[in-house]
C-alpha cells in the first residue's frame, strides 16, 4: 500500500475568545467591541488570565482596537504565564511560525509541553510532532507515539491519521498493520481526507477491510465515496494520480 504521509502535520489552536458570540453578532456595533474591549483590558491587567486571552485575540484582529500582533503576544504570554491552556497552546505555534515574535522553535516546544500536560488536545498532537520531526527537541519516535495516542484517544482526527502512520511503519512503536487501519479508519470517520484516502488503498490491496466502515454501502461505492471526498478538497491529486497509485 502506497499511503499519503503526514508532512509536519501540525494544528493551528483554536483560537475562540469568551466574547466571540458578542463579536461575532450582525446585531452588535463597533462601541459594543470597544466597550468589549475597554473591559478585557481593565480585567487583564488585574491578571485575570481569561480576560488576558481574550485581548490577546483582540489586539491580533484588530477588533476595538488597532491591531497590533507585538501587543497580542504580550497578553498571550500574561495569560499562559499564568495557567491559560489554550494561550498556552497558541504561544506555542506563535513561537513556531514566528509571529508577533521571533521564530524559536525550543520555546514553542516548551509551550506545547506545557498546554499538553494540561490536557491540551491540539498541544499534544504538536508536541508529538515536534518530537516525530526534531524540532525544538531531540528526536524522540517513542514519546511522539505516546502524545499521538493521547490526542487520537481524545478523538483528535489529526492525530489519529499520524498515530496510524506510526502503526504502518513501525516506528516508535511495534508495526501493527490492523491498528493502523483502526486509526486510519477513526480519522476518515472524523474527516480526515488523507485517512479516507489511505483506506481506499486498503480496500483495493486487501479484502479483510471489506466489512470495516460504511457496512451499509457496496464496496465499489465505498472506494468512489473516499475517492470523490479526496479530490474534492484536493485537486492537484488528479484521477491519473489516483490510477497510478491503485
Amino acid at each position: 500500500m502506497i499511503s499519503l504521509k503526514h508532512n509536519d502535520m501540525f494544528i493551528i489552536p483554536n483560537q475562540k475568545s469568551v466574547q466571540s458570540n458578542i463579536m461575532d453578532s450582525k446585531n452588535n456595533s463597533s462601541s459594543v467591541i470597544f466597550q468589549v474591549t475597554n473591559w478585557n483590558q481593565a480585567t487583564a491587567e488585574k491578571e485575570d488570565k481569561i480576560s488576558q486571552y481574550n485581548l490577546g485575540c483582540l489586539y491580533e484582529r484588530g477588533e476595538g482596537t488597532e491591531k497590533d500582533l507585538e501587543k497580542a503576544f504580550y497578553w498571550y504570554q500574561k495569560a499562559a504565564d499564568n495557567g491559560h491552556n489554550d494561550a498556552q497552546c497558541y504561544l506555542g505555534y506563535l513561537y513556531e511560525h514566528g509571529e508577533g515574535i521571533e521564530k524559536n522553535l525550543e520555546k514553542a516546544f516548551y509551550w506545547y509541553q506545557k498546554a499538553a500536560d494540561n490536557e491540551h488536545i491540539e498541544a499534544q498532537n504538536n508536541l508529538a510532532t515536534l518530537y516525530e520531526i526534531g524540532k525544538g527537541t531531540e528526536k524522540n519516535l517513542e514519546k511522539a507515539f505516546h502524545w499521538y495516542q493521547k490526542a487520537a484517544e481524545n478523538e483528535n482526527e489529526t492525530a489519529q491519521f499520524n498515530l496510524a502512520t506510526l502503526y504502518e511503519n513501525g516506528e516508535g512503536t511495534e508495526k501493527n498493520l490492523e491498528k493502523a487501519f483502526y486509526w486510519y479508519q477513526k480519522a476518515a470517520e472524523n474527516g480526515d481526507i488523507k485517512a479516507q484516502y489511505n483506506l481506499v488503498l486498503s480496500y483495493e490491496n486487501d479484502e479483510r477491510t471489506e466489512k470495516k466502515p460504511f457496512i451499509d454501502i457496496k464496496r465499489h461505492q465505498k472506494m468512489e465515496i473516499l475517492k470523490h471526498n479526496y479530490l474534492a478538497k484536493n485537486p492537484r491529486f488528479g484521477i491519473s494520480l489516483i490510477k497510478e497509485f491503485l
